[in-house]
This record gives structure tokens, C-alpha cells and sequence, in this order.
């Protein structure tokens, strides 16, 4: 009923920028928070950045300053800007969004697919 596409993963080097675009789409009434996250090889999937319908924005230690979680809500589409990229930021990146759908009075979590982020030094 909801799909989560995600795009603009890739490769580059340490130091550059990567811009990742999340759109939902389905029987959307409204979407709360949208988050990114990030899996690495051998370790548990981690929370990068969150943001609220209102705006409120939360961040991993790890990205603040370097990372920027922006959303559209007009086109149910979340983004994630990466500057400064490290080789430790090397991971699948996945969407999600705690979506309220039309005609039901609760939510549910959907992901997206994940898009690989690669950082090379």
C-alpha cells in the first residue's frame, strides 16, 4: 500500500558530497517522522538522522555537522545532503516513514529497498 523509493547513492571519495532522495508513495493520508538509516558490513543497523512532519530534525553523533535531514511534504519525499563524506560512512543508507494511511486510524513503519553509499579515501 506504501512504497518507499530511495535514490542517489554512489561512489566518491572522502571529502565529497552524496545527496539521498526518499519518496513515498500509496494510500497516504499523512507521514510523522521519516528517518535515515545505515547498515555496514558485520555491524547492526544504526539511526542517522530523524525529522518530524513539524520540522524537529535529531542526528547521530557521528554525522552532526556533516549531515542534513530535509523533507518535502507536499511530495511525501525525505532527504538526506552527506558533506564530508569518511570511508566509515561506507554503508546501505535506508529510508523509513511512520505513514498513516487513508481511511485507518493508526500508522505503520515502511522502508525502503536501501541504496549503497560507498566512500573511498
Amino acid at each position: 500500500q506504501v512504497q518507499l523509493v530511495e535514490s542517489g547513492g554512489g561512489s566518491v571519495q572522502a571529502g565529497g558530497s552524496l545527496r539521498l532522495s526518499c519518496a513515498a508513495s500509496g494510500s497516504i493520508f499523512s507521514i510523522n517522522l521519516m528517518g535515515w538509516y545505515r547498515q555496514a558490513p558485520g555491524k547492526q543497523r544504526e539511526l542517522v538522522a530523524s525529522i518530524t512532519s513539524g520540522g524537529t530534525t535529531s542526528y547521530a553523533d557521528s554525522v552532526k555537522g556533516r549531515f542534513t535531514i530535509s523533507r518535502d511534504n507536499a511530495k511525501n519525499t525525505v532527504y538526506l545532503q552527506m558533506n564530508l563524506l569518511k570511508p566509515d560512512d561506507t554503508a546501505v543508507y535506508s529510508c523509513n516513514a511512520d505513514v498513516e494511511l487513508i481511511g485507518r486510524m493508526t500508522s505503520d513503519v515502511y522502508w525502503g529497498q536501501g541504496t549503497q553509499v560507498t566512500v573511498s579515501s
